[in-house]
C-alpha cells in the first residue's frame, strides 16, 4: 500500500475505534443523564469549533455556508438527525441497552442501501436484496427476543442513515469541521436552555461533583471534533469499499464493551438475531466487495482498449 491508503486506514480506525470506545467515555460521566451530555456534548463542542476556525482562519468559509440554501438548509436537517442519534445513543448506553445500541450501527448500512432505493430509485443487485431481506427477517427475530419492536436499534439505524444522506447531498461545499460548526451553532441554543432548565431544577451535574466530572463533560467537544476530523481524513483518502468495511468497526467494539465491561446480558435467541444480523451485513460486504473488484476490472480493460 502507498502511504497515503496507510494514513487513510490509520485514520479511519482510529475514527471508528473511538466511536467504538464511546460508551466507555458516557459512563464515566454518571450520574449525568442523557439530555445533559449532549447539551454539554454541543455546547464544547462548538466551543472547541470556533477555536479550530479561528485557528485555521476558515471564517469566509463558515460565512458562506450559512449564505448558501444548498448548504445551510440540508445542514439544519442534519443537525436535527444527529441530536436525535446523540440523544438515543447516551440513553440507550446509559440505561444498559447498549447492545441494543450497538445492533443500530450494524442495521445501518442496510438502511442506507434501502434509501437508496426509497430515496434515489436506484435497483438493488440480488445479493443486496438478500441482504435487506436478511435483515428484515433479522428484526422480527429481535422483537421476538426483546418482548418489544427494538426502537433504540432502529431510531439509531434510520436517524444516522438519513443524516449521512443528508451530508452526502451537502458534499464537498461544506468541511467536516464547517459542518459540525454549523451543525452545533443550530443546537447551542436548545442545548443552553436544557442546560439552564437543568440547572434551575437542581438536575444539573456539571458543577456538582467536583473538577474531575466538570472536565469529563467538557472534553465532550474534543472527543466529539477528534473522531469526525480522522474521518474526513480518511474519506478524502480511501475509497468508499474500504470505508464501509472499516465502519464495521465501532459496533463490534460497541458490543464488545456491552458484554465484557458492562456485562449486559445476551440469551440465546438475542444470539440468534445477532448472528442474522451479521449474515446479513456478509452478504452485503461480499456484493460490495465483488462490485468494487468488478469496476476495477471493467476500468482496467478501459485503459488498455484506449
Amino acid at each position: 500500500m502507498d502511504t497515503d491508503t496507510t494514513a487513510g486506514i490509520i485514520f479511519g480506525i482510529g475514527a471508528y475505534g473511538l466511536w467504538g470506545l464511546m460508551p466507555l467515555y458516557f459512563f464515566l460521566l454518571q450520574p449525568a443523564g442523557a439530555v445533559e451530555i449532549v447539551a454539554n456534548r454541543v455546547l464544547w463542542s462548538l466551543v472547541f469549533c470556533v477555536l479550530l476556525i479561528t485557528i485555521t482562519r476558515t471564517w469566509r468559509v463558515l460565512g458562506a455556508a450559512f449564505r448558501n440554501r444548498t448548504v445551510i438548509g440540508p445542514l439544519i436537517i442534519a443537525s436535527v438527525l444527529i441530536a436525535v442519534n446523540w440523544l438515543t445513543y447516551v440513553y440507550g448506553v446509559t440505561t444498559g441497552q447498549a447492545v441494543e445500541a450497538s445492533l443500530g450501527y450494524f442495521i445501518n448500512p442496510l438502511v442506507s442501501v434501502l434509501l437508496g432505493v426509497v430515496v434515489l430509485k436506484e435497483k438493488l443487485r440480488p445479493l443486496q436484496w438478500a441482504a435487506v431481506g436478511i435483515g428484515f427477517i433479522a428484526v422480527g427475530v429481535l422483537t421476538v427476543s426483546y418482548g418489544k419492536l427494538p426502537w433504540i436499534a432502529l431510531t439509531l439505524a434510520m436517524s444516522f442513515g438519513l443524516y449521512g444522506f443528508v451530508k452526502k447531498r451537502v458534499g464537498p461545499r461544506a468541511d467536516a469541521i464547517t459542518s459540525l460548526t454549523v451543525e452545533t451553532m443550530v443546537l447551542a441554543p436548545v442545548a443552553a436552555v436544557a442546560m439552564t432548565v437543568l440547572a434551575l431544577t437542581g438536575a444539573a451535574t456539571l458543577t456538582a461533583y467536583g473538577a474531575s466530572h466538570f472536565w469529563l463533560l467538557a472534553a465532550s467537544g474534543i472527543i466529539t471534533a477528534v473522531p469526525l476530523l480522522f474521518f474526513g481524513a480518511s474519506a478524502r483518502r480511501l475509497p468508499m469499499t474500504t470505508i464501509g468495511l472499516l465502519q464495521y468497526f465501532a459496533p463490534v467494539l460497541q458490543f464488545i464493551v456491552a458484554l465484557a465491561v458492562f456485562h449486559e446480558p445476551m440469551t440465546t435467541d438475542r444470539w440468534i438475531g445477532f448472528g442474522v444480523v451479521w449474515l446479513a451485513l456478509l452478504v452485503l460486504t461480499v456484493d460490495m466487495l465483488l462490485t468494487a473488484r468488478k469496476n476495477s476490472l471493467n476500468r482496467k480493460l478501459a485503459r488498455a482498449a484506449a
